[in-house]
């Protein structure tokens, strides 16, 4: 229940926002109960904000607004939304979706008559509960909602020309990932963050799963990682209290904080539709409307677009632009408002004139908004769509008003991809790094004070039991190792991570005696080539040093020619393997993956490809618009080995998201390895560790892969990799420790061969990042393989590495020599050369 707010406090908070303070939780639940004229006060301070910011991004007194079409492709849903009548049953329907021909031609009327935007609303997945909605997506051989989604929004920038904008409801990161390709922007209003209306039988969402808060906020956040252009907003009026409203817009200001992707924040009035569980409940009143409108401007700031819907606010223009809106968003010549069907919208040259009454000018503008068109080619727009946005475009970003939509091909530029820095194998270690950050280190990694606020402590320790606990497992660790995964022994495990001094010692005794067992005493190797194919990337992963703007100086692109051409010169040398990864860079084509593969099988026909971690693979079978199994099938079929187990960091998703930003989930991760060991391409697998993470989650990381070989048995190595710091974003940002200490070191490489036991035979450490000495330390601790040769390595020199990118098979024959051991060529799966 709202308890009203004091005068006293409601002018408190506003000295606060007019002096430019931020205002917390608590005061903006008190601006929410403005009146009068301490509304109006409250307005003039919003509309202040709102104009500093249409100043700095060069568009003062302007307000915009989105020319488009409204294809209702389904309205079945599997939630129950208490006020929704936008929502109906399969019988009430002619049939469950739009066909394809309807689709187009309703974009092509919109077309016809100037639209630009292709708005696509439906219901979430409804054929998790209606069979008709299944039946008919079988019959048209549709997988899901969203793969029919897909094929109409590349038939519509085909046909027509408009640029789609999806709402398909709640996705993963992974459906995210499939629908950027074809679409300049998606959104998902977060409506409300009070779980109780989720959660209580009678609120408005109860039996609905996809509007519990958490999940929504999810999404939020994985369309940040992915770099979509997002609109979200929240419904007010439907049973929420102050506190919680301003709770909700908090938690998009955190996210839009975070991933810099929330281009749009509608605030939306309820109004009280027949036939609905909620028909009696009243509307949302005008004031209270401008008055959030106003508190999210001002928590939200000067660069925040806010919108409220023009036809839902019974001509109160004036109010909602003193409130601070910047936006009417989209406004529809040809089609209803399917959601508010008893709302329809103004006319054009209605809001134009309402708009000028109150001293604006009303321009049009494209779904995807100027901010993120002008840094489309930093990731914000797939290639693929960049033609069909220029074609409407002003030079300032907005819609060109005269433009005229006409369908264009949804295919990748011609551009040849290639050029840049490409020495860069060879001069890391002789010129350096042009600098020790890219150019947009300011923004590409999100708010670094939001990022430091999802940091996880280490759990406390033991304390007075951990000696006896390390005791116990030692013991358990040379009796049974594998058994120290099990849940009822983690004190055990826990306890040996901790390891120091003779503890130490005997805990790396105990593992290379597993070693020996195993392994016996030769050191392996592989003669081996890497081969990073391009550094441009914009996932924004904050541990990594390599990745750069397309126009960074040390940015680079090789082309298939320049790949082949060092994979023939590997094999004179005696190359036997070369790994090939590259940043995620959105101008490379979706064929480049498996050219890549044929033209080194082409030029070197023995050459062992291991190649394209499991985020490489699932971008690109994202791109591609097709199955991870059927992408790695496709490359296996082109001359595709194994693949490495990179990417993997620590696959425990609260270190994830602080180190790497839009890497792919861990469970994602889990899948494409689970995959490409099912189809016959066998992996390494890998842990990061020294940064953001601790023990426990190293732990954890151990459970999976082990859990993951149990299944497939397709990991052929665990390669442990310290974080490498000096030049890493997250650690210059202040966040991430300076890397692992040599205890550590020490303990991981241990802990992996005993944890490991029985499962992954071969444990490697990385000489580009332990050194020599470090090296031969591990080589006594447990390990048996000395990785490769490498010829070129950029990713740990750009990370500040000071142990060189190339070594000779007799460089690491006296590595292995210096901890007392032969040393033997292997191939990639650990055959003898």
């Amino acid at each position: 229940m709202d308890i009203p707010p004091t005068e006293a406090s409601i002018r408190r908070a506003l000295k606060r926002a007019s002096d430019g303070k931020a205002i917390d939780a608590d005061e903006a639940s008190a601006l929410l109960a403005a009146e009068g004229a301490l509304l109006d006060e409250l307005l003039a301070i919003a509309g202040g904000v709102r104009d500093a910011g249409l100043r700095e991004v060069g568009r003062p007194g302007i307000v915009t607004y989105s020319k488009k079409v409204f294809i209702p492709l389904t309205r079945l849903c599997r939630d129950r939304c208490h006020y929704c009548t936008f929502a109906t049953v399969p019988h009430r329907l002619p049939a469950a979706f739009l066909e394809r021909d309807e689709v187009l031609a309703i974009a092509r009327e919109g077309a016809a008559q100037g639209c630009k935007e292709a708005l696509f609303t439906l219901g979430d997945r409804p054929e998790e509960r209606w069979p008709a909605a299944r039946q008919w997506l079988d019959e048209r051989g549709y997988d899901s909602t969203l793969d029919y989604v897909r094929s109409c929004a590349i038939a519509v920038l085909e046909e027509t020309g408009l640029l789609p904008h999806l709402n398909p409801g709640v996705l993963g990161w992974a459906e995210l990932q499939r629908l950027k390709p074809v679409a300049p922007s998606m959104g998902m209003m977060l409506e409300t963050t009070a779980t109780r209306l989720w959660s209580e039988p009678g609120g408005p969402h109860y039996g609905s799963p996809d509007k519990e808060p958490a999940v929504r906020l999810r999404v939020l956040d994985d369309a940040g990682r992915v770099g979509v252009p997002f609109t979200t907003g929240i419904l007010i009026g439907i049973g929420e209290t102050r506190a919680e409203r301003a709770d909700a817009i908090f938690a998009m200001r955190r996210t839009a904080r975070e991933y810099g992707h929330i281009q749009e924040v509608i605030i939306q009035n309820f109004r009280a539709k027949p036939d609905t569980a909620m028909r009696g409940m009243p509307d949302a009143e005008l004031r209270e409307l401008a008055a959030t409108v106003a508190v999210a401007r001002v928590i939200l700031g000067p660069r925040a677009r806010l919108q409220a819907p023009p036809n839902l606010i019974a001509g109160e223009y004036d109010l909602l632009l003193r409130a601070g809106i910047d936006d009417w968003g989209g406004v529809s010549p040809v089609t209803p408002d399917h959601v508010n069907p008893e709302s329809p919208w103004p006319q054009i040259e209605l809001l134009r004139q309402m708009s000028a009454a109150s001293g604006f000018a009303l321009r049009e503008r494209l779904t995807i908004y100027p901010e993120y068109l002008r840094r489309g080619a930093e990731g914000w727009l797939d290639p693929r769509l960049a033609a069909h946005v220029a074609a409407l475009a002003d030079p300032d970003g907005l819609a060109r008003e005269d433009a005229m939509p006409s369908g264009l091909p949804w295919q990748e530029p011609d551009d040849a991809f290639g050029g840049g820095r490409t020495d860069l194998f060879a001069t890391i270690d002789t010129e350096g790094r042009t600098g020790d950050r890219r150019g947009d280190f300011d923004s590409v990694y999100g708010d670094w004070d939001e990022v430091a606020s999802h940091l996880t402590p280490a759990p406390a320790s033991r304390g007075e039991h951990i000696g006896t606990d390390v005791l116990a497992g030692l013991k358990l660790a040379a009796e049974a190792p594998a058994d120290l995964l099990l849940p009822e022994h983690e004190d055990k495990a826990m306890a040996l991570f901790q390891a120091d001094g003779s503890a130490l010692d005997e805990l790396a005794r105990i593992a290379d005696d597993l070693r020996r067992q195993v392994n016996g005493d030769d050191v392996t190797y592989v003669v081996n080539r890497n081969i990073n194919f391009s550094n441009v990337c914009y996932v924004g992963c904050r541990f990594c040093a390599f990745a750069q703007r397309e126009r960074d100086a040390d940015a680079y692109r090789l082309s298939v020619e320049q790949v082949a051409d060092r994979a023939e010169e590997a094999w004179r040398d005696g190359a036997t393997e070369v790994c090939m990864q590259g940043g995620i860079d959105p101008k490379m084509p979706i064929t480049a993956y498996a050219d890549l593969v044929r033209a080194v099988k082409q030029r070197v026909p023995g050459m062992h490809v291991h190649a394209f971690s499991p985020m490489e693979i699932v971008t690109g079978a994202a791109k591609a618009g097709v199955p991870v199994r059927d992408w790695l099938t496709e490359l296996r079929d082109a001359g595709l080995d194994t693949i490495p187990g990179t990417a993997a960091e620590i696959l425990d998703d609260d270190v994830r998201w602080v180190l790497t930003k839009g890497k792919l989930p861990a469970a994602t991760w889990i899948d494409v390895v689970t995959t490409a060991h099912q189809v016959g391409i066998r992996s390494s697998s890998t842990m990061m560790y020294g940064h953001v993470d601790h023990p426990r989650q190293w732990l954890g990381h151990f459970r999976v892969l082990a859990g993951v070989q149990d299944v497939t048995g397709g990991f052929t190595e665990f390669v442990a990799l310290p974080f490498i710091h000096t030049n890493a974003p997250i650690y210059l940002a202040g966040i991430a420790r300076p890397g692992p200490t040599r205890r550590e070191n020490r303990v991981v490489h241990a802990m992996a061969r005993i944890l490991l036991h029985g499962r992954i035979d071969n444990i490697q450490c990385s000489w580009v990042k332990l050194g020599d000495e470090g090296t031969i330390a591990m080589l006594n601790g447990g390990c048996n393989d000395l990785g490769g040769t490498l010829m070129e390595e950029t990713i740990s020199r750009m990370a500040g590495s000071e142990h060189g990118s190339a070594r000779t098979v007799a460089e690491l024959k006296e590595l292995a020599a210096a901890a007392g051991r032969p040393a033997v060529q292997r191939t990639t799966v650990y055959g003898r050369h």
